[in-house]
């Protein structure tokens, strides 16, 4: 039965690049390996010709020798090249966390583990965003159990080699020519097994439990920013280090405020005769009262400026400014003197006005 060709099982050209070979190399291994394909014979032979393939084509002397006189010069292209097995293990240890390949590199899980990052959302009210504050919260997490100092194991017991890997870590089994290793699932890959659990822990290693922190809320701060605290995370596994903590913030809005980066924002309102003659007037600020100066003839949506009254930089630049929008408000009821006064205005502007049945007159006329 003739056997393919090493260039074709691999879809690639002759003059591929040893970059080329192991792109299309991982792509057919990740298609048809045989615990992705389970029970599927095509795919696992499909899984074992691209293995041959590139264990040929990826050594250099095998590969001249194949391109000049075919597979009867790489051993009638019945076996895999043993200096290739390392590029097997980057392969598809990587990819299928073999760890241990062709009895290559070997991956232990009693290593040293960092902890998991912990995330708290924190609501603050508008001003403490602006100010800042010194606050405490509560995080639930796990740390390392006192009662065991993190093994696991009951006092005075310890640990015992696994049997089921004879304390190497991992399991080895055969699959076509291929002898590959996994994580030992008695013992985690740790090749050591608890003889007798912590009460306290239940042989885990760890313990949940609250811890209350002291946090420091930088004034600034705006609503989705995240703090990051260093080693406040979950414990590590085997004497790993703690993971970080994220405190993600939240900011409530305010009824008279609005907020852009460092500028805030309001609208205040003012009476005719505030905004027609001018006055001096009373406008609320993030640090309390200010007074700011109308101008005769003052039009509504006319916009002021209170230079450094708006939100603190966190990195300690310039303050932002604070804008203040007014609008004119007419009145909806008035008196008799207050209408004979706007009359009087009226007459000496020059502006015309009609009383409400003279103007329904009127406009009965041109309808009617």
């Amino acid at each position: 039965m003739n056997k393919k060709d090493y260039y074709e099982i691999l879809g690639v050209p002759r003059d591929a690049s040893n970059s080329e070979l192991k792109k299309s190399y991982r792509k057919l291994a990740v298609q048809h390996h045989p615990d992705r394909n389970p029970g599927n014979k095509k795919a696992e032979e499909s899984f074992k010709e691209a293995a041959e393939a590139y264990s040929v084509l990826s050594d250099a002397n095998q590969r001249a020798k194949y391109d000049r006189f075919g597979h009867s010069a790489v051993g009638g292209g019945g076996g895999v090249n043993p200096d290739a097995f390392s590029d097997f293990g980057d392969i598809l240890g990587d990819m299928f966390g073999f760890g241990d390949i062709f009895g290559g590199r070997q991956k232990r899980g009693d290593r040293p583990s960092r902890g998991q990052d912990l995330r708290y959302d924190l609501e603050l009210d508008f001003e403490e965003a602006v100010f800042g504050l010194n606050t405490k919260i509560k995080i639930p997490r796990q740390d390392t159990c006192s009662e065991c100092s993190g093994s696991g194991a009951a006092a005075g017991s310890g640990q015992v080699t696994c049997s089921q890997c004879g304390g190497n870590g991992q399991t080895r089994y055969q699959q076509g020519f291929f002898t590959i290793s996994r994580t030992c699932a008695t013992c985690q890959g740790t090749g050591k097994i608890i003889k007798n659990s912590c009460n306290s822990c239940k042989g885990i290693g760890r313990v949940p439990k609250e811890k209350t922190l002291e946090l420091s809320i930088p004034a600034g701060i705006d609503h989705g920013q995240q703090l990051r605290v260093t080693g406040e995370g979950e414990a590590g596994t085997r004497g790993g280090p703690r993971g970080d903590l994220y405190v993600v913030l939240s900011v409530k809005e305010h009824p008279f405020f609005q907020r852009r980066d460092q500028h805030i924002y309001c609208e205040i309102p003012l009476s005719f005769s505030q905004a027609a003659l001018g006055a001096e007037v009373s406008v609320p600020a993030l640090s309390g009262k200010e007074k700011i100066r109308i101008p005769e003839g003052t039009q509504t949506g006319t916009t002021f400026r209170l230079r450094n009254h708006g939100v603190p930089s966190i990195g300690g630049g310039k303050q932002g400014d604070q804008f203040i929008k007014v609008n004119v408000v007419t009145p909806a009821h008035l008196t008799d003197d207050q209408k004979n006064l706007l009359k009087n205005l009226a007459e000496i502007s020059g502006d015309e006005i009609h009383e409400r049945g003279t103007l329904f007159e009127k406009v009965k006329e041109m309808f009617g």
